[in-house]
C-alpha cells in the first residue's frame, strides 16, 4: 500500500490512543507496549474498535492531517519520510477483548448471560446454551462479534446467580498454598503442591445458603481464587500455562475439619459435602486480571473480618497450579483449580471458631464479585 513506510509508527488520536496496533513484522495485533514504540502499518486496520486507518501523507515532522472530515489524527515518524498515504473512515463496531459471564435463574432453569458495558446482565441463551465443558472452550470466540446491545435483558434485582458455569468434571483443590496459612495451622510448607478432590456436587451458587451436614462440629470457612480451564492441558509448561486458562473467579471452598482431619483418609469428604462449593459470581476473563498472583481477597463472618489477604503469598503460582497438575493428568475445559487461602481460618483461632447456623459469611477476590451465604443445618 505504497513505498518507504518507515519501520516504526505510532498512532495516537487527539483524544485517545490506540488499544491495538499491527506488528507488520510479527504479522499480529499486539498491544502498544510489546512493539519498539509503535508499528509499521502496511493493511488497512480497525482501531480501538473505531476508526479505520487508510491513507494519510506522513512527511519528517509529526504534524496533524485532517483526511473526509474525520477526526484529526497525529502520526509520529522516526525513521524520515514516508510517501504511503492513509486516512480515516468511518465508525467501526466494537470487538469485546475482556467478559463476565454469569448465570442467573432458578435451580435448573439459569439463563447464560455476559454483562455489557453498562453492567446490564445480557441473555446470551440464542448464541450459547449454556457454559459448559463442552462450550468454554470457544465461548470469547464465539461472543466477541456478538452485538450486546441486541440480545434480552436479564433481571438481576431479585434474581437468583448460579454458579457462572455447570456440570465442570473435575475441581482439584490446593492445599497450604499460601505461606502465612500453612503457619496458622502448625503445618509445615509442602515441598510440591498438595492436591485434593471436591465433588462436583458440592457446587453452588454464590449466595445460595450453605448447609452444615449432619455430624459436623467443625465447619470452616476458606476465600480461594478459582481457575477454570479453557482447553485440554497436557504436559504443559508453566510458560505455556496461562493460555489455557479461561477465567477466574470466586471460590469458597466450606471445609469440614473433624471430616478432614480426624477421620481417616483423604481430605476430600471434609471437602465435599452439598453446598461446600460456592463458586462466583462471575467467570472473568483472562484479559480483566493481568496479574492473578496480585489479588486481593478478604472473608467476614456476621461482619467481622476473618481473612485478609492476597494472591501475592501464594506458594505455588497460578502458572506453576496448572503445570504441575497437567503432568499427572490432563485438565480438561471447565475444570477448576481452587488454589489454596490466606490465613484467618476458624481451625488457625485460638480457641478454634466454627460456623454454626444462622451465621452470615461474605466474601470476595478483587475483581472476581462478592459472596453472601446464610450457614443452615443439613
Amino acid at each position: 500500500m505504497g513505498v518507504g513506510v518507515p519501520k516504526e509508527v505510532m498512532v495516537a488520536l487527539s483524544k485517545r490512543r490506540i488499544s491495538l496496533l499491527f506488528d507488520h513484522h510479527a504479522g499480529q495485533l499486539v498491544q502498544p507496549g510489546q512493539a519498539a514504540t509503535a508499528i509499521m502499518m502496511s493493511t488497512v486496520l480497525s482501531v480501538s474498535g473505531e476508526l479505520m486507518l487508510a491513507s494519510v501523507a506522513v512527511r519528517n515532522d509529526p504534524r496533524e492531517l485532517d483526511s473526509r472530515g474525520s477526526p484529526r489524527a497525529r502520526l509520529l515518524s522516526e525513521n524520515g519520510p514516508c510517501t504511503t498515504c492513509w486516512h480515516m473512515v468511518g465508525p467501526q463496531k466494537q470487538r469485546r477483548t475482556t467478559m463476565k459471564f454469569l448465570r442467573l435463574g432458578p435451580v435448573g432453569s439459569e439463563v447464560p448471560c455476559v454483562f455489557d458495558d453498562e453492567g446490564r446482565a445480557r441473555d446470551v441463551s440464542a448464541t450459547v446454551d449454556d457454559f459448559t465443558p463442552e462450550t468454554i472452550p470457544t465461548l470469547r470466540k464465539v461472543l466477541t462479534d456478538v452485538d450486546l446491545s441486541t440480545l434480552p435483558v436479564v433481571e438481576q434485582n431479585g434474581a437468583r446467580i448460579a454458579a457462572p458455569m455447570t456440570q465442570p468434571r473435575n475441581v482439584y483443590c490446593i492445599g497450604l498454598n499460601y505461606s502465612d496459612h500453612a503457619a496458622e495451622t502448625g503445618a509445615i510448607v509442602p515441598p510440591e503442591p498438595i492436591i485434593f478432590m471436591k465433588a462436583t456436587s458440592a457446587i453452588c451458587g454464590p449466595n445460595d445458603a450453605v448447609h452444615i451436614p449432619r455430624g459436623s462440629t467443625k465447619t470452616d470457612w476458606e476465600v480461594e481464587l478459582g481457575v477454570v480451564i479453557g482447553r485440554t492441558a497436557k504436559y504443559v509448561t508453566e510458560a505455556e500455562a496461562p493460555g489455557y486458562v479461561a477465567g477466574y473467579c470466586t471460590v469458597h471452598d466450606v471445609s469440614e475439619r473433624a471430616f478432614q482431619i480426624e477421620h481417616e483418609g483423604q481430605w476430600t469428604k471434609g471437602k465435599s459435602a452439598d453446598t461446600f462449593g460456592p463458586i462466583g459470581p462471575w467467570l472473568v476473563t483472562p484479559d480483566d486480571v493481568p496479574n492473578p498472583q496480585n489479588l486481593p481477597m478478604w472473608l467476614t463472618v456476621n461482619g467481622k473480618k476473618m481473612q485478609d489477604g492476597s494472591t501475592n503469598t501464594m506458594i505455588y503460582s497460578v502458572a506453576f497450579l496448572v503445570s504441575y497438575l497437567s503432568r499427572f493428568m490432563s485438565l480438561q475445559p471447565g475444570d477448576i483449580i481452587s488454589t489454596g487461602t490466606p490465613p484467618g481460618v476458624g481451625m488457625g483461632m485460638s480457641p478454634p471458631r466454627y460456623l454454626a447456623p444462622g451465621d452470615k459469611v461474605e466474601l470476595e477476590v478483587e475483581g472476581l464479585g462478592r459472596q453472601q451465604q446464610t450457614i443452615t443445618q443439613d
